[in-house]
Formats: structure tokens, sequence, C-alpha cells
């Protein structure tokens, strides 16, 4: 291995991609993880694929210049799910305060933060700590009552019954 005294700091270029292509990889990988989070008996194949595809699906929204910043937290809550689901607690944790970090910063839908108080509670489930899971559900619980499409609420309540 050789050193030099260049600055290592400057990454290469990202992949050259135009942002069409960047979102539709995004949508489809994002669709391709809920598929993966589907399979009750996933080969451990399947596992790093799901865990491989929520986080590229994050990533190439993060590569599109001017993307909608919920589009973002949205893939952190992505990966959240997927480690929660996975049992894996500090990963889950970490990308959840993520999502709840950028929905505080730039607020999406009237769904988004009450699916991020929803990621909050599950990956606190995961690590153990149920005053916390308790707390973060109270939230979302609360904020289901700002979302005004019933389909909408009926998905963010679906996930919150799957919590104690």
């Amino acid at each position: 291995m050789s050193t030099d005294d260049t600055d290592d700091t400057t990454l290469p270029p990202a992949i050259d991609l135009d942002p069409a292509t960047r979102r539709s990889l995004a949508v489809a990988l994002f669709n391709h993880t809920w598929n993966l989070l589907g399979i009750a008996d996933r080969t451990a194949a399947q596992t790093d694929e799901l865990i491989h595809s929520a986080h590229a699906s994050r990533y190439h929204w993060g590569e599109i210049a001017g993307v909608e910043p919920i589009r973002l937290a949205r893939g952190e809550w992505l990966c959240s799910r997927v480690y929660a689901v996975l049992g894996r607690s500090e990963p889950a944790l970490w990308h959840a305060r993520r999502c709840l970090a950028m929905n505080e910063v730039s607020p999406g839908e009237d769904w988004d933060i009450a699916s991020a108080y929803e990621g909050m509670a599950r990956a606190f489930l995961v690590s153990g700590d149920l005053e916390q899971v308790a707390t973060w559900k109270a939230k979302a619980v609360a904020a289901l009552d700002t979302i005004a499409d019933a389909d909408d609420r009926a998905v963010i309540d679906g996930d919150l019954a799957t919590l104690p």
C-alpha cells in the first residue's frame, strides 16, 4: 500500500446517471425492499439483498440534486424498518433518528411525521426499551389525528397495531 500527501477527503464523482434514472431506481428498489420484507423465511442471501436494496434506494434519492428532503427521510425510515425486522437495534435506531430529524427540519405530507414516530417506536422495541416504545407510539397515535386521508391513516394505524 502506498501513501501520498494528497488530500483524500474528496470523493471520486458519483456514477453519472440522470435524475430520472435515479428516481426510477430509487422507487423500484424501495418497492423491491417491501417485497423482500414480505418473505417469511428469507434466506441469508435474501436478507443481504433486503439490506442492500433499502440502502441503495436511499442512496439514489440522495444523489438527485434538488430532491424533496422528505424522500431522504422516507429512505431512512425504510432502512430503519429493515433493521427492526431483522432484530438489529443499533442500525434501526440510527436510521429512525435520521428519519425523525429530517422530518422535523423539512416536514412532508401529513402522514410522514406519524410514520417517523412509528419508526422510532419500532426501533426502540427491537432495543428492548419498552418505555421509549410507549412514548413514541403515543406520539404516533396522536399524530394520526392530523392525517386527512383515511387510507394513509389506516396504513400507519396498522403498523402501530403491531407494536405493544
